[in-house]
């Protein structure tokens, strides 16, 4: 992990999962560009104070993978001048209908989960990559709800297009156990003691990043493949290269 992994996570009192993923060492010795792109829960829940730290951020851009009836539910960022907001859904089986089993263990679990998304939502993936290529939507924050699930495999293959080594990857996934624990003990604040979601919900141990990334790479050769024959075009591919490494 790079040395500047201690001020990776910024800090807001509604937001809990909100980090970089600048500074990792990608292709030909180049580093990921900080400050491009961030990765987060919900920014939905952004009070005033908040809504300050966050414009001095500059973003341009907000990816919300959501599912279109969780966007009407909960509602999405507010909009400002000059921020574009895109609801890129990834279209996946809810994971209600799948149940989890105790002795499968929560990583096991998640990699399956992250497989039915590369399956399922291939089109989506692509869509939110392929914005993240463009350099004048940077800086861009992707989210989800936790911010580790559907952020975690977009945000992956993004760092694995850059060059940036799986065991990596995973270290970075992982980063989100700390920002699910703030996020899961304020809903419980609201929602009270009672069991919320099943155990995987909010776990996001490495193994599961690098089990997933691994089984990629069997079925498909490498994440760029995987991407290419979804639909990625190299045009694509060489513009995230070419403004998100130093």
């Amino acid at each position: 992990m790079d040395l500047a992994a201690m001020t990776r996570s910024l800090a807001f009192s509604t937001m809990f999962n909100f980090r970089d993923i600048g500074g990792y060492p990608g292709l030909d010795g180049r580093t990921v560009r900080w400050q491009r792109i961030y990765r987060a829960d919900s920014p939905h829940r952004l009070d005033a104070d908040d809504d300050v730290a966050f414009t001095a951020l500059g973003v341009r851009t907000v990816i919300d993978l959501r599912r279109p009836q969780e966007v009407d539910k909960y509602g999405r960022i507010r909009h400002a001048d000059g921020l574009e907001y895109r609801n890129i859904h990834l279209t996946h089986q809810d994971w209600n209908e799948i149940p989890y089993q105790e002795e499968q263990g929560a990583a096991r679990y998640l990699a399956n989960r992250y497989h039915d998304l590369a399956e399922q939502a291939a089109d989506g993936i692509v869509a939110a990559i392929a914005l993240l290529a463009e350099e004048q939507a940077a800086p861009a924050v992707v989210h989800c709800m936790a911010g580790k699930d559907r952020t975690g495999v977009v945000c992956a293959m993004a760092l694995s297009l850059l060059g940036v080594r799986d065991s990596v990857i995973a270290e970075d996934y992982a980063l989100s156990t700390a920002g699910s624990e703030r996020l899961l003990a304020w809903l419980k604040t609201r929602q009270g003691d009672k069991q919320l979601v099943p155990v995987p919900y909010f776990s996001c141990p490495a193994e599961a990043m690098q089990t997933f990334l691994t089984e990629l790479r069997q079925r498909h050769g490498s994440v760029e493949n995987y991407l290419r024959g979804a639909g990625l075009s190299s045009e694509r591919i060489d513009a995230l290269r070419e403004h998100l490494l130093s």
